[in-house]
């Protein structure tokens, strides 16, 4: 390091501070419900290699510390005192910008002429064009479905507006108002940077804020190793997958291979699917990119709870993701709903890396981030974020109706829903027996009910998953529930939907949607019977599934809670011990709680089988992989029944999908 300790906490300390203020303005200056109230926007302060030197801790989106905007710099071109830079290409921003609703703003940071920083602000907008209200569906193929692209240009020029470039982004946006409002907020937080950045260099000096840069980097580089080193030194794998694709009904595989060498990590996504005619897709560039390290900054920040938010928490990582994969496709593949496959990269990193610290990585999240979208004539807006659970870990309970995976969006209060929205909220709680079932409980997912109040609405919801593939427990314990979306749940009229792009809605209608719970740790028959009744009481778990889960029978009046509502608190209850006893009386579980749907699907398409089908396809050329991929898992789910494999197949359908497969797949390395 080229500072001394205590100038360098001083320096630190500042430049996060001003990144912190940066993120106040813009949300109190913002228009739009999404930036102001769930706060799915951030700001931060760059270094001159493009990397984030300060990073806020508590406010604004946590997980795109590991961005780099340099690529996004450079391709606006030379630059002077006063430019400001916009973009919402994934592509042209080298990765900065990971779909085309997610508006980036960068400035330049001058001192006597030379750049000395950039400040960055972005914003999720309502909408930015394209085939749907929102912008984002899940079944759009290629971005130029998703809306208007906007590679590196310059918004603002020495300090004068661009009234073109404005022009041209509000009138390819249902939601022109909004997003020219957010977009100022954003000017406005970029101007508080650059005025507070000049304070810190007045104080300290242009050398030694630029020297403070690299040290603060370097030192928490070197921190990260550290933190990593503590985990054992190996090699481990693991599988999740997304439920389907959406535009058919196959599965979509996500592989990670996690190797540890003294304090370093490598993370090899060999072995996952290619890239989809669908809107999963991350483009990462493949590199070390944010979707695809959450998991592993979250794991670094445990280790370490009071090491910095900056660039060097991605130092230590490496990756290999295969060009053309779901993990890093190629142009012009779809990514709006590309939060979803970050999820369950999460899930797979930490699956992986439970591996190596069981004692200290959690069970699989809920595993969804569902903003549920409610399209009216000249309003989109966002009704609420849908989340669920975080999983149980060795020692605690997973958290109820909150998970941080890969976003920490706060939910919108009802009263502003129903005045901004024709809508009105009926229901917004914790949905009880949904967290897995453990020595340590998985947390709950969230139920959402809202009725419609105008013709002509629509409802949009990407990010829909876990609707199949349960999240997993770890150790014995059991997964949570799956998800569930329903339109006018319990009437005659009852509609049971699986991933939707555009559901029209009738005045009255009334929908639910249930998000999934997060998986247990540990053998629930060996969880305290007194934690289980403060559940019952609580109104989370039912006493069916005290009983059923736990083996720990109640006894007592029937009133409170029952059947999976939290609706109130159980009173008056006990704990039968003699009768918990016996019927704690059975085998103890242990391993991965993977949920029927997973063994089902794995009966069929087992690891090392998948894994030849993949290197196969990734032989062929690019173009000809999604068709015959596609073809090839039909001509198997022909020979498994309808709903597969949520519904399970007899023992002779198993043997006839099997050798079809094995068939399938040999034909298919004959040909490459």
């Amino acid at each position: 390091m080229r500072l001394d300790p205590v100038t360098l906490e001083i320096v630190g300390n500042r430049l996060s501070a001003l990144t912190e203020e940066m993120c106040l303005t813009l949300q109190r200056t913002s228009r739009s419900l999404y930036v102001k109230e769930t706060a799915d926007f951030c700001c931060a302060l760059a270094g001159l290699d493009g990397g984030f030197v300060a990073y806020p801790r508590g406010i604004g989106v946590s997980g795109f510390v590991g961005l780099n905007l340099l690529e996004a710099v450079r391709g606006a071109g030379p630059l002077e005192p006063g430019d400001v830079i916009i973009t919402n290409d994934p592509y042209r921003s080298g990765g900065l910008a990971t779909h085309l609703t997610d508006i980036q703003v960068i400035e330049p940071y001058f001192h006597d002429g030379e750049v000395v920083g950039y400040g960055w602000a972005f914003i999720h907008c309502s909408d930015i064009g394209g085939r749907v209200p929102s912008s984002l569906s899940p079944i759009n193929d290629e971005i130029y479905q998703e809306g208007l692209q906007i590679p590196p240009v310059k918004l603002v020029r020495a300090g004068e507006p661009s009234r073109d470039v404005e022009a041209l982004i509000t009138a390819n946006s249902r939601t022109p108002e909004a997003n020219l409002g957010d977009i100022r907020a954003m000017l406005a937080a970029l101007r508080t940077g650059r005025e507070r950045l000049a304070g810190v260099i007045a104080q300290h000096g242009v050398d030694t804020v630029l020297a403070a840069q690299d040290d603060l980097v370097s030192y928490t580089a070197g921190k990260a190793r550290a933190a990593l080193s503590r985990l054992d030194d190996g090699t481990y794998r693991f599988v999740d997958y997304l439920d389907d694709d959406a535009v058919s009904s196959i599965p979509v595989r996500l592989s990670v291979t996690a190797t540890l060498d003294a304090g370093r990590l490598h993370l090899d996504f060999t072995g996952t699917d290619p890239q989809v005619a669908a809107a999963f897709n991350i483009a990462t560039l493949g590199r070390p990119h944010a979707w695809i390290t959450t998991r592993v900054l979250a794991l670094i920040c445990t280790l370490d709870p009071g090491i910095a938010l900056n660039a060097g928490l991605i130092e230590p990582i490496s990756v290999t993701a295969p060009e053309g994969s779901l993990v890093n496709p190629v142009r012009p593949a779809a990514v709006g709903v590309r939060h979803a496959s970050a999820s369950r990269v999460n899930d797979a990193v930490g699956g992986a890396l439970g591996l190596a610290a069981p004692a200290i990585l959690p069970a699989a999240s809920s595993g969804l981030v569902v903003p549920v979208v409610v399209a009216e004539q000249q309003n989109v807006q966002v009704l609420e974020p849908m989340v669920g659970g975080t999983g149980a870990r060795d020692g605690a309970d997973g958290v109820d109706g909150r998970d941080s995976g890969i976003s920490n969006l706060s939910n919108n209060p009802v009263e502003t829903v129903e005045t901004e929205i024709g809508v009105e909220i009926l229901r917004y709680g914790l949905r009880a027996d949904s967290g897995g079932a453990g020595r340590w409980r998985g947390g709950c997912g969230l139920e959402l009910t809202f009725r419609v109040l105008d013709d002509g609405s629509k409802l949009l919801a990407r990010g829909l998953e876990r609707l199949c593939f349960r999240p997993w427990g770890v150790r014995g314990g059991g997964p949570g529930a799956p998800t569930e979306l329903i339109v006018n749940p319990g009437t005659p009229g009852e509609r049971r939907h699986l991933k939707i792009d555009v559901l029209p809605l009738e005045r009255g209608d009334v929908v639910t949607l249930l998000t999934s719970g997060a998986g247990g740790y540990g053998d629930p028959y060996t969880r305290d019977p007194a934690a289980v009744l403060r559940d019952v009481e609580r109104g989370v778990v039912s006493r069916e599934a005290a009983e059923r889960e736990y083996g720990v029978v109640l006894h007592g009046p029937a009133d409170g809670p029952a059947h999976g509502r939290a609706d109130g608190p159980a009173v008056g209850l006990a704990i039968d011990e003699a009768a918990t006893t016996a019927a704690r009386l059975l085998d103890r579980r242990e391993g991965f709680g993977f949920g029927p749907e997973r063994q089902a699907w794995e009966s069929v398409f087992d690891t090392g089988t998948v894994d030849r089908l993949v290197a196969a396809l990734f032989r062929l050329p690019r173009p000809a992989r999604q068709p015959r991929r596609t073809a090839l898992y039909n001509a198997v789910l022909r020979e498994l029944p309808d709903g597969f494999p949520r519904t399970p197949p007899a023992p002779g359908q198993l043997d006839a999908a099997r050798r079809t497969l094995s068939k399938e797949i040999i034909t298919l390395e004959g040909l490459v």
